[in-house]
This record gives C-alpha cells, sequence and structure tokens, in this order.
C-alpha cells in the first residue's frame, strides 16, 4: 500500500509540476513563498522553491523549542524529519528535512568538522558496486554545482578528529523535502541549506534524536498520502484516505486517457497503413514493393 501511495503521490506531483530536472517556463514561473525566492549564488543561480513543495511542516519557521540543548546547538528528528537550530530565549529555527538511509545509520552527538559552499560529491564505494551503471561514472567525484546532489551547502559531521560520512546538504530534490529517501544523508531545501550554513561554525554541536526522544518531544508522526511527515492524528490518517483516494482517480483518469490516446494513434496508423496500400495498388506497385510512410516531421 505505501509503495502505491508513493507511485500515486509521484504521478500526481509529475502531473501538476513540470519535472524538477526541466528548466521552469519564463512565463510561468513557480510560485514561491518569502525566504525561498530565486536566488544568485555566486556564479549559480538557485530557482525558487514553488509553493506546493512548503507546508507548515516543510518551510522554515521560527517556533518554541521544548528540547534542553544550549543555543547555537543543531538538533536532528529524523522521525518527524525535523532539523532545529537552536536559539536563545527557548526559541529555535525550524527546517523541514529529507531523510536517506545514510541519515538513518547516525545516531547520538558529534559537531560540525568541515563546511563546504557547492561541495563536491563521491558515491560511496557500495553505491558504485550495487549501481555501477548510474554512479560508476561518478567514481572520481562531481564537482559543486546546479546538477550535484548534495546542493548549494554541505555541513559535515565529526567524532573528534574522524569523518562519520554524515551530512547535512542541500538538494536539487525539492519535492523530497519532508519525505524518506533512498539514499543521502540529511537534505534541506537549498535556501535553508544556505541560511543553516550562515548560522553555524566549525565545532556546533549535533544531536540526532532517537525514536524514543522524538516521541516524547514532537509526539508520534506518520506519512501523509504524498510520502511526507506529519503529526499523526484521526484528522491527519482521515485526509490521508481522501487524499490517496483523489490520487487512485488520478492516477486511472491519467491511464484512461492514455488507453484511448493509444487506441487513437493505432487507428491512425491502421487508416495510413490501407491508404498507403491503396494508392500502390493503383499504380500497379506489388504490396512487398510498395514504399513506407514517411516518418512525421519532429
Amino acid at each position: 500500500m505505501t509503495n502505491l501511495l508513493t507511485r500515486l503521490a509521484a504521478l500526481l506531483l509529475l502531473t501538476t509540476l513540470a519535472a524538477c530536472a526541466s528548466a521552469p517556463k519564463t512565463s510561468d514561473p513557480p510560485k514561491a513563498l518569502p525566504g525561498y525566492e530565486g536566488v544568485q549564488d555566486g556564479e549559480f543561480f538557485i530557482q525558487p522553491v514553488d509553493a506546493l513543495h512548503l507546508t507548515e511542516q516543510t518551510k522554515r519557521t521560527e517556533v518554541a523549542y521544548n528540547g534542553d540543548e544550549k543555543p547555537g546547538s543543531i538538533v536532528v528528528d529524523t522521525h518527524a524529519r525535523k532539523l532545529y537550530y537552536v536559539l536563545e530565549g527557548g526559541r529555535a529555527m525550524r527546517y523541514g528535512i529529507a531523510v536517506g538511509r545514510e541519515g538513518l545509520a547516525f545516531r547520538g552527538t558529534g559537531s560540525i568538522g568541515r563546511k563546504q559552499e557547492w561541495p563536491s560529491w563521491t558515491p560511496t564505494r557500495n553505491m558504485i558496486r550495487t549501481q555501477p551503471d548510474t554512479y560508476g561514472k561518478y567514481a572520481g567525484g562531481l564537482p559543486g554545482g546546479l546538477d550535484n546532489p548534495l546542493g548549494a551547502r554541505a555541513l559535515y559531521l565529526y567524532r573528534g578528529s574522524r569523518d562519520t560520512m554524515f551530512r547535512i546538504h542541500g538538494t536539487i530534490d525539492n519535492a523530497s523535502i519532508g519525505r524518506a529517501t533512498s539514499a543521502g544523508c540529511i537534505r534541506l531545501f537549498n535556501q535553508d541549506a544556505i541560511d543553516l550554513y550562515n548560522r553555524v561554525s566549525i565545532g556546533t554541536f549535533v544531536k540526532v534524536r532517537t525514536l524514543e526522544e522524538s516521541l516524547a518531544l514532537e509526539g508520534p508522526y506518520m506519512d501523509d498520502a504524498f510520502g511526507r511527515a506529519v503529526p499523526e492524528s484521526p484528522e491527519a490518517i482521515a485526509q490521508k484516505e481522501r487524499d490517496a483516494k483523489e490520487l487512485e482517480e488520478r492516477l486511472a483518469d491519467e491511464e484512461a486517457a492514455r488507453v484511448k490516446e493509444e487506441a487513437r494513434l493505432a487507428k491512425e496508423a491502421e487508416k495510413a497503413e490501407r491508404k498507403r496500400l491503396s494508392a500502390c495498388r493503383r499504380k500497379g506497385v506489388e504490396e512487398a514493393d510498395c514504399p513506407p510512410l514517411e516518418a512525421p516531421a519532429a
């Protein structure tokens, strides 16, 4: 059921937005909220975040903070998919995050041992071994830029002098924020990654909450029909059911439209074939020697 909902959600996003990798239409730019406008960052222009991806759970918000970490700390909650930068006076800046497999592997505390603007990226040996066709060409590293999965900024978590391989970084996939992803560590919108990067310094304390800590401080969370983490409640469960039904209906409509279009194209092709053979017969050309139809111009 989870896989179906994920597929349906992905389909809905694809049918209502341009693909993440596509350039936005100049006549119809993405609708962005304050703080998520397009940003010229050095030689790179970061596209605005479409408002569709900015929910109460995913957009950057200053909130009351109920943890006991000191101001200047980073607290990562991989279960609620939130990251906090603790401020003075019982406040914190909260960011929505996406969490990959590598992000789930770390527990406990560490510190920011390195910061990097437009970081380079190298896939792990395991990624290259298991998916050589996808990652093998990047074995030597991918320079920083708009196509780099680490996005505009990266913070590297260390324990002492040892790199833990845990990263907090930007992303080129805005639709992933709030969701569990198949790879990567902790992703933020690039605009949020820049905001957080500017707040922290080398040595900043980082804590990753356990499930027990998350439940005590955030309460239970669940995935909505779009795969985004939201507080679990009867209302959220009912909304998920309504959204899942709508997504399923949209998928059925898309499939029906696809089948109808394929039938129309097949009928046109059959009609064209009959015309081709008929023209050859009028000219006395044998069917085996009848020239094929010219492909339509692209």
